[in-house]
């Protein structure tokens, strides 16, 4: 009896440490320093930023006290995001944010000018995306599926549209859909003059409702219902219109003959011309369409691939004076690059080559292009620029690992934070020819514990597999670590197409709680991932999770064969696409994994998304051995549960990869009679929010611990 007692207590007093452990990993990570809510001012010498609940301007090239702009806001004021007018006299702040989707949320709006500071569209509700006119005068919003204006001088709303409705119309956001794999939802632009407003408005009557229940501590459950096309089904149909401010006018642009397919971000040129960026249903073909004044339309600029055109981003079209813009693409080195072209002409040139991608267009002046690259190496950014006839390019970073950049106006300045796998951020500013200005941050109490803990950082190697190629992997090994010794490994990886997790940038995650405790864990980025060149990420199209769980297959027999690896106890985890190959690893592993967690995973490419599913695997109408002979579906019966402990993790209202896939997922597991864990947790979303994001993480730590 005495010791079952003692070894009771010692489980508790275990849980316990464990149960401290991913809050030491919280709050190392809170203690990496960055700055927040950047904006540059029109001058290109200041720039603003939120802190301790308001917004002040600071000077770039000097040290200051800095100006608060707002006036004193009560307490638990939130500011969620914020916009200067053009004049930079007012400011349009959000307070608090009721989200709705991934990227979404309404929000109270507040006017900060000359009159003080006032809530604004109180009676309208429900308000999101809005921003100022190039003239400042007016402010566009959404609310309530429906766009709306707001004149700034008669504090007075105005309503451009009146038809939108749940599950039916849309004007100026986006559907789920776009919002979640195009990764926008502002859907409306103002022309320069200030004069219209550009507008997308999204039809989905005929796509498929999809039915989520909410239990929220409810004596009866209520579902919740949304339009989501899966693989295959039915989209929005998506119009452009274009609203003239003056007359009330509204005027349906024609954006071609077909309506199965994506029309995109809505702009005007620098000279006031519209266009719109169409993709067609296999997204295997983008176009630029510009709008003529007189009425006619052409295509400015076309891109086609026999697998797919990358999806396309802020970054990807840049307009520029005197009828030229700049294009990003791969289709025809193999590699993402800089081109520029003519309205009028075409292509004029190349700005860019080699075997590595440009990943951002930081900013365009006058006389350079500003781009960060892979040049350095496929794990690194760096920020480079460049002369707009493609002469003259010049590094401006100096350190080995991953570079982000926020540039001001004119490129002037621009504040550059740094990390690598070793140093945690450092943010600084610098002039627009690389020179340091001063330094905001180097997150110096982390960087002393950090050394006086001697904590562990990633090292990068190269895992070869059986067919002779290599795949870029990050290792992390206990503080005391001896090659003498043999360690349990959990492998951890996403493998999405385009993704990329082996970065040189510094980090810590749930898995480092485990390298506390004495694991080896390892990051393998195998084919279909990205930045490695056009043929490496396209080479997985039309079979998801063929050659992707291969490659983690092989990483896994490779590390088994490592004498510092105990080859019995070797685990994989994965999130989203990343649980998708957690999942399919353990059934295709035969044993190989001792432990699997798979989070929220896809189990059937048949219940996922259009957009996403079809860019990388096609119409599933053509294609349905991609969609089929690799769903952990059909791989039930090769769970070898003797060997391999499975935990499946989702939560019930996941819109993104619903419990759809993990339900069906635990019905063929059942049907072929295997064993298997599970952890859902109600009411949570994709990324287990809005209450249990450090819970799945602590609960995974303590599982690979009592399983692998």
């Amino acid at each position: 009896m005495n010791k079952l007692l003692t070894l009771a207590a010692l489980a508790l007093t275990a849980t316990a440490v464990q149960a401290q452990s991913y809050d030491e990993i919280l709050r190392l990570r809170a203690m990496n320093e960055s700055v927040r809510g950047i904006r540059s001012t029109a001058d290109g010498a200041h720039y603003t930023v939120v802190e301790e609940g308001t917004i002040r301007k600071y000077a770039y090239a000097e040290e200051t006290p800095g100006t608060t702009l707002l006036p004193t806001t009560p307490d638990g004021f939130q500011i969620t995001d914020y916009l200067l007018s053009p004049d930079e006299q007012s400011i349009l702040v959000a307070e608090g944010a009721a989200p709705i989707y991934r990227r979404s949320y309404t929000t109270q709006y507040h006017l900060c000018d000359a009159r003080g500071m006032r809530p604004i569209l109180q009676e309208i509700g429900a308000t999101r995306d809005a921003s100022f006119s190039p003239d400042g005068q007016w402010i566009a919003f959404s609310s309530n599926n429906n766009l709306w204006l707001y004149s700034v001088a008669e504090d007075k709303p105005l309503a451009i549209t009146d038809d939108g409705a749940w599950n039916r119309i849309i004007n100026g956001t986006t559907d789920w859909v776009y919002e979640e794999e195009f990764g926008f939802t502002r859907a409306y632009a103002f022309s320069p003059d200030s004069r219209q407003i550009a507008y997308l408005r999204f039809d989905e009557s005929a796509v498929p409702v999809f039915e989520m229940m909410r239990y929220d501590g409810r004596l009866y459950n209520e579902p919740f219902t949304f339009k989501y096309p899966k693989a295959g089904e039915r989209n929005s149909t998506v119009e452009l219109w274009v609203y003239d401010i003056a007359t009330g006018n509204r005027t349906r642009i024609d954006t071609g003959s077909e309506t199965d397919q994506y029309i995109l971000m809505p702009g005007w040129t620098p000279d006031g011309r519209l266009y719109f960026m169409r993709r067609n249903r296999l997204q295997n073909l983008f176009e630029v369409i510009l709008c003529e004044a007189d009425g006619s339309q052409r295509v400015i600029y076309e891109e086609r691939s026999p697998r797919y055109v990358e999806h396309v981003n802020a970054s990807t079209i840049t307009f520029l004076p005197k009828g030229r813009f700049i294009v990003r693409e791969e289709t025809t080195a193999g590699h993402m690059h800089l081109y520029l072209h003519d309205i009028d002409r075409g292509r004029i040139r190349p700005l860019t080559s080699g075997d590595w991608e440009v990943t951002e267009v930081a900013a365009v002046t006058d006389r350079y292009i500003y781009y960060l690259s892979t040049e350095a190496s496929p794990l690194r950014r760096d920020l480079y620029r460049i002369t707009l006839d493609g002469r003259r390019k010049q590094c401006l970073t100096s350190g080995d690992g991953f570079y982000a950049i926020a540039p001001s106006q004119g490129m002037k300045y621009y504040i550059s934070t740094f990390s690598n796998a070793t140093t945690p951020n450092r943010v600084e500013i610098r002039t627009g020819e690389g020179k340091l200005v001063r330094t905001l941050t180097t997150s110096e109490a982390l960087r002393n514990e950090l050394a006086a803990t001697q904590r562990p950082s990633k090292e990068f190697i190269t895992i070869p597999t059986e067919r002779g190629d290599t795949l870029n992997a990050w290792i992390l090994r206990p503080r005391d670590f001896d090659p003498a010794k043999q360690y349990p490994v959990l492998m951890t990886q996403y493998s999405g197409p385009g993704s990329q997790q082996v970065q040189d940038r510094w980090s810590l995650d749930w898995e480092d709680a485990l390298v506390d405790a004495g694991y080896v864990v390892v990051c393998t980025d195998g084919r279909g991932t990205g930045f490695r060149g056009e043929e490496f990420k396209k080479c997985t199209y039309g079979q998801l999770g063929l050659r992707e769980v291969e490659d983690q297959l092989s990483a896994a027999r490779y590390l088994a064969a490592q004498p510092w690896i105990d080859a019995s106890r070797i685990g994989i985890y994965g999130w989203s696409y990343g649980g998708f190959m957690a999942l399919s690893c353990a059934l295709k592993g035969d044993g190989l994994f001792k432990m699997a967690i798979a989070v929220a995973p896809v189990t059937s490419w048949r219940f996922y998304d259009t957009i996403y599913t079809e860019i990388y695997n096609g119409l599933p109408q053509e294609n349905a051995a991609g969609y089929d002979d690799n769903s952990p579906l059909h791989f039930a019966e090769r769970l070898n549960d003797a060997k391999t402990r499975l935990l499946i993790i989702h939560g019930t209202a996941d819109d993104n990869v619903h419990f759809q896939n993990t339900m069906e997922m635990t019905r063929a597991l059942n049907r072929v009679g295997k064993q298997y864990d599970m952890m859902v947790y109600p009411d949570q979303n994709h990324s287990m929010m809005p209450d249990d994001t450090r819970n799945v993480r602590q609960k995974m730590v303590e599982y690979t611990i009592e399983h692998l």
